[in-house]
């Protein structure tokens, strides 16, 4: 029998991997890219209202897409990340294209709820499966391909959470641009989409990040010992 030896432990949480996170404010910028991505991203969809109450469908259209192909363009010759703009720029073609061919300027918000009340609902299929959409993202973006969170009952338990609450929230703000959509209200709709793009995104955004970041501390830091 051998002595000396330090008794095995198990494998724990360490301070680490939180310390080589970015910073919450970091994550955040990044996925909304900035206050310059924020802007740049809402500003085809505002020439797009402003155009189409002001004149025709047609010409908002043409509008809507010349201005995010300038913002794309910028940023190519500014050598600035092109994700967002590029992410943007098919966002609105697509609607843009759409609404040309029907002639309704309703549709061009249609892809937008389309792809909203699909989101929504792979959000909350992934947590009914429990294979939480949030967590695989997380593990994407932020851990750099990591997903030890799979082994960890309460991070599975807060990803499950925090993805029932994007599917839900996600699906509400839809639910209201499909209302108008169906009600023919088309500044209202336009107004909606603003309103309804980043700001929840945000407090979404805002709400994941504090959240994983406090259980990751909270099982990082040893228990007390009284001994």
């Amino acid at each position: 029998m051998t002595t000396g030896q330090p008794p095995a432990t198990e494998p724990q949480i360490t301070p680490a991997d939180d310390v080589q996170l970015p910073s919450m404010a970091e994550q955040m910028a990044e996925q909304l890219g900035g206050w310059r991505g924020l802007v740049e991203s809402s500003i085809p969809v505002v020439v797009f209202v402003l155009a189409n109450v002001l004149g025709e469908l047609r010409p908002a259209v043409i509008a809507s897409i010349g201005v995010a192909v300038l913002i794309a363009v910028a940023r190519l010759v500014q050598r600035r990340p092109v994700r967002h703009a590029v992410n943007g720029l098919f966002g609105v073609a697509i609607g843009a294209a759409i609404a040309w061919r029907t002639g309704d300027e309703r549709d061009f918000y249609l892809p937008g709820i389309l792809y909203g009340i699909g989101y929504g609902i792979v959000l909350l299929l992934s947590a009914a499966i429990r294979q939480p959409l949030v967590g695989w993202i997380w593990s994407v973006l932020v851990a750099k391909g990591r997903s030890e969170w799979r082994d960890n009952p309460r991070l599975v338990r807060t990803f499950t959470q925090l993805t029932v609450l994007w599917g839900v929230v996600w699906l509400a703000k839809v639910g209201v641009q499909a209302g108008l959509y169906l009600a023919h209200q088309d500044t209202a709709l336009g107004v909606a989409r603003l309103a309804l793009g980043y700001p929840p995104y945000a407090l979404l955004l805002l709400i994941t990040v504090w959240t994983v970041r406090r259980v990751t501390r909270e099982q990082a830091t040893p228990p007390l010992s009284g001994t």
